[in-house]
């Protein structure tokens, strides 16, 4: 069979992130990576130097969609306690850019992909903080809303059900 011979980075780099949610770090190399999209290594290899490199540029392309996803909730969401949820919910949807949310963190020894990680999560607080009345106590509720609800994303893989969103929201914002 005749190996594909274009195929966009975005389709690699899905590949490499279901590859690293299906069997973790060791599950990527040029080898599964090739079988997956029917490239050669050796291509793999010319794109992008090292499998670290693959990598860390399939984990920075989820970072650049989920930034993405976050800029438009932020827009959509309401200047108030419905608006903090409204902005989780969207967040934690079921779309592929908050799919890779749990596997975002899955190396947290790169500092350019800790950077992102830092960046994303002060950007949400910062937007919670906004909708929960601001001020130190709506920066405080913020981050704690943060944690609760990523503790939630976190579990939810495991499968518990957890809270719900909006009596969180209620219980930290009164």
């Amino acid at each position: 069979m005749a190996r594909k011979k274009i195929i966009p980075d975005l389709d690699v780099f899905a590949t490499v992130r279901l590859l690293l949610a299906q069997g973790g770090d060791k599950n990527v190399s040029f080898s599964t990576v090739a079988k997956a999209t029917g490239l050669a290594p050796p291509s793999l290899v010319q794109r992008y130097g090292s499998r670290d490199d693959m990598v860390q540029a399939a984990l920075e392309a989820a970072w650049d969609a989920l930034d993405a996803m976050t800029e438009r909730a932020e827009a959509d969401a309401p200047l108030n306690s419905k608006g903090a949820q409204a902005l989780l919910k969207a967040l934690g949807a079921d779309a592929p850019e908050t799919a890779d949310l749990t596997l975002l963190a899955i190396d947290f020894r790169n500092p350019t992909l800790r950077a992102r990680a830092a960046a994303w999560r002060d950007r949400v607080e910062t937007a919670l903080a906004i909708r929960l009345g601001g001020g130190s106590k709506g920066r405080e509720t913020a981050a704690l809303l943060f944690a609760v609800w990523q503790g939630q994303m976190l579990w939810q893989i495991a499968g518990g059900k957890g809270f719900r969103l909006k009596d969180a929201v209620k219980r930290l914002s009164d």
